[in-house]
């Protein structure tokens, strides 16, 4: 059985959660997966009504009593300093120390892609993005705050620990699935002393896959080399800032943040899964949010819980809305959430 805890969240979070949620149901309707379910109240609503962001008994049973976590999406102007959406999203990442943010890219439908060249060049990598250090730990500080000589400093963290289990994760991933290359993104030539930890863990990680092809790039010459040839990627591996800007990328070469899951994983302990798109407060209640993205992510979270027929099952049936035009009008498509949610249901069931 896998036990998954859903946090609905904020704006477009509940809408999108309910459709993953129906189709984890039509999967174990379908004997495709075991699954136990329990909804938590945490976000910008409970946090108004109650002053608690994400409290130490929830925590701990997040932690004890579950699997994985479905998080929908956070954020509300309600909250204006965000603190609701730090605690629950960065909380959960660095307390249960999800050091992977697995982010896939794979296009679907050609026509979903920005690209010219789509129909040709099959895009399918995935990005290790390392999700605990670097400038997303918050060090740092402002000296003479509202003077003429303020100045703000933000510290980059990298410990050779650090560096290393992303970037083994990254070889052993491409090794176990077929995939023949690992590039690193950094950005050496002009932060030598992180990156350069970075470039040199890399090299040694590298010598132990001599089956593999490893190359290291800057990452503005490989975020250029991401439109222009993204066939050439099969495993990216980059730093937390560096990786948040490159994934958003990717998804957008594959038909935007409507069909982008993720995964924040400590493997073989504990996983958080989520659509990227936020929570999209102009859209709530419109029935346009593109609940993909949460159904895909319930696709990593079958297949990390190893129901993988479940995994397969699900990818199958998004594909196949898709193809039939079940899209919501973020990809060009005239159904609701609803709707492209029970479709991609029905369509497990019937499978």
């Amino acid at each position: 059985m896998i036990r998954v805890a859903l946090i609905p969240g904020d704006g477009v979070g509940p809408e999108v959660v309910r459709e993953a949620e129906r189709v984890m149901d039509a999967c174990v309707s379908a004997g495709l997966a075991d699954i136990r379910t329990e909804l938590f109240p945490h976000g910008a609503d409970h946090y108004l009504a109650t002053g608690e962001t994400l409290s130490d008994e929830s925590f701990a049973r997040l932690r004890d009593d579950f699997d994985a976590i479905l998080l929908g999406a956070v954020g509300d102007s309600r909250v204006p300093d965000g603190r609701h959406a730090r605690d629950i999203l960065l909380g959960l990442r660095f307390r249960l120390d999800l050091y992977i943010n697995f982010r896939p890219a794979r296009l679907r439908l050609a026509e979903l892609s920005p690209l010219r060249s789509a129909d040709d060049r099959p895009i399918d990598f995935v990005i290790f993005r390392e999700n605990t250090e670097g400038l997303d730990t918050g060090a740092g500080r402002i000296e003479s705050a509202g003077g003429p000589d303020e100045r703000a400093v933000s510290e980059a963290i990298a410990t050779r620990a650090g560096v290393q289990r992303i970037v083994r994760s990254a070889f052993a991933y491409a090794s176990s699935e077929g995939r023949g290359r690992v590039t690193l993104g950094d950005k050496a030539n002009a932060v030598p002393h992180v990156y350069g930890l970075w470039r040199r863990v890399f090299t040694e990680v590298a010598a132990d896959y001599p089956d593999l092809d490893a190359d290291m790039q800057y990452v503005d010459a490989l975020a250029m080399q991401l439109v222009r040839a993204p066939d050439r990627f099969e495993v990216i591996v980059t730093s937390n800032l560096l990786g948040d800007i490159l994934s958003d990328l990717a998804a957008e070469l594959v038909g935007g943040m409507g069909l982008a899951p993720s995964a924040n994983v400590n493997p073989g302990r504990h996983a958080l899964y989520e659509p990227v798109h936020g929570s999209a407060p102009d859209i709530v209640g419109t029935g346009a949010a593109n609940p993909m993205a949460a159904i895909l992510s319930t696709a990593l979270l079958f297949r990390d819980g190893g129901a993988d027929a479940a995994a397969d099952r699900v990818e199958a049936a998004v594909d196949a809305a898709l193809a039939a035009g079940i899209r919501t009008p973020d990809i060009a498509g005239s159904h609701t959430t609803e709707q492209v949610g029970a479709w991609i249901a029905d369509h497990i069931g019937t499978g």
